[in-house]
């Protein structure tokens, strides 16, 4: 009896050691890449179209052959459920990957790598990866609708969208948008007119320079619903608006638009006129240039910050300082200002705080008083200094 529960129990033991190896072998055997690899012979200047329904990442890198060559991973318990079509006419190359299965919520990863010419053009839409972009001269359009975008060494046409990764964008050379709903942008060493925009991440603008030879040039276009905007150059001006966040400008001419809902705003050098304003932060502004050349008006507003301008010696400026303050903070409030100027103090008209309501106003003309400037703040203190 003993002898056949033994036997009994080993046999068990065997079969569900062997159904277990079974499941493995099953589970590996469907984690196993799926492959696919074409090529095809085309021309410069052709296009290459993406139409991926599935989802899947992609790599598209320009080299120095008439060929267009793809190399495909699919792997997942559904791999042998997404489909994959080719289709060469005379204007290129067009690839259409979808899910053919029963399952509702299906389960695969893809990888597009694909080789073009390095003038070529591309048309890109997937579900949902990142997308790499390099040594490509072309008219470059896409959307995926989450993940990265991460391109280097472009030329020519770039509009490209994603619906929740970040964008990089380096030494290219390059007009266009690109635009993330939720993530940071970079945008750095670009020759060309190139607007980004983020609802929801940082911005940085570095080393971004128009095209040698342009007789116009447009202006640098920045907005972002809730982070820090970085500008490193803007000779043709600059409108930079954040919902959220901090901006930085190192350099802008002719113009400039900068509007934030809570942060600071820094513009280190202005060639030209600005127009700034804060909800909730301090503002400084240094102004460059001769003082006798184009527009110079400054309009500073915060709702609550201290507020620096300074101005080259020389600028004719009609000026007008107001701070508004309560009981509270009239301590607080103060101008401080190299050039003459009449104080006043005044109870406002208008009263929304609790507590009497006080205005703060300096007034004064400087030379020939061409340039208007125009300081406000709430609860703050005014600098005005000439170097």
């Amino acid at each position: 009896m003993k002898q056949r529960l033994v036997l009994f129990v080993l046999l068990t033991c065997f079969l569900a050691a062997n159904t277990a190896a079974s499941v493995i072998s099953e589970n590996l055997k469907k984690d196993d890449d799926r492959k696919i690899n074409k090529e095809f012979t085309v021309k410069k200047g052709q296009m290459l179209n993406l139409e991926l329904k599935i989802g899947a990442d992609i790599i598209v890198e320009g080299w120095d052959k008439d060929l267009v060559t793809a190399d495909i991973s699919i792997k997942g318990n559904d791999a042998d459920d997404v489909h994959v079509e080719f289709d060469q006419t005379s204007e290129g190359v067009s690839i259409h990957a979808y899910y053919d299965g029963k399952r509702k919520n299906w389960n695969s990863d893809c990888k597009f790598t694909l080789h073009v010419p390095s003038k070529f053009n591309l048309d890109f839409e997937t579900m949902g990866g990142d997308v790499e972009l390099r040594n490509i001269d072309g008219v470059l359009d896409g959307t995926t609708m989450g993940g990265d975008l991460d391109f280097n060494n472009l030329k020519g046409e770039l509009n490209v969208t994603t619906m929740g990764g970040d964008i990089k964008l380096l030494n290219s050379e390059v007009d266009g948008k690109v635009k993330t709903m939720g993530g940071d942008v970079k945008v750095e060493n670009v020759v060309g007119e190139v607007n980004a925009s983020s609802m929801g991440g940082d911005i940085i603008q570095k080393n971004v320079k128009r095209k040698s030879g342009a007789s116009v040039g447009e202006e640098a276009n920045i907005s972002t619903m809730g982070g820090d905007i970085k500008l490193d150059e803007a000779p043709n001006g600059a409108k930079v608006k954040t919902m959220g966040g901090d901006i930085e400008v190192e350099s802008a001419a002719k113009y400039l638009l900068a509007e934030t809902m809570g942060g600071d705003i820094e513009v280190k050098k202005l060639d030209g006129w600005a127009e700034v304003k804060t909800m909730g932060g301090d503002i400084e502004i240094k102004m460059v240039g001769d003082p006798a050349e184009g527009k110079r008006d400054i309009k500073m507003t915060s709702m609550g910050g201290d507020l620096k301008l300074y101005v080259p010696e020389g600028l004719s400026m009609d000026i007008e300082i107001e701070i508004k303050y309560d009981e509270k903070h009239e301590d607080d409030v103060k101008i401080i200002s190299d050039f003459n100027l009449d104080e006043n103090v005044k109870d406002a008209k208008s009263d929304n705080w609790n507590g009497k309501t006080k205005v703060l106003t300096g007034k004064g003309k400087v030379g020939t008083g061409k340039n208007k400037i125009e300081l406000n703040t709430i609860g703050g203190k005014v600098y005005l200094k000439k170097y």
